[in-house]
């Protein structure tokens, strides 16, 4: 049993993104993959983002 409901819902939320993650690629064996698709999971896999050009480290 979680001590928190911050800890709960931090737990919770990995379970959902996991279950989506899994649905995803399930998808993707079943369907292929599209070019909005692969678009979509370049952008979300990519280290850098527009807000890199604006802060300095």
């Amino acid at each position: 049993m979680t001590s928190s409901r911050g800890h709960q819902g931090a737990h919770g939320t990995g379970q959902i993104e996991e279950q989506l993650n899994n649905q995803a690629e399930a998808a993707e064996k079943i369907q292929g993959l599209n070019k909005a698709d692969v678009e979509i999971n370049a952008a979300a896999n990519s280290k850098s983002s527009e807000l890199d050009e604006i802060i300095d480290d």
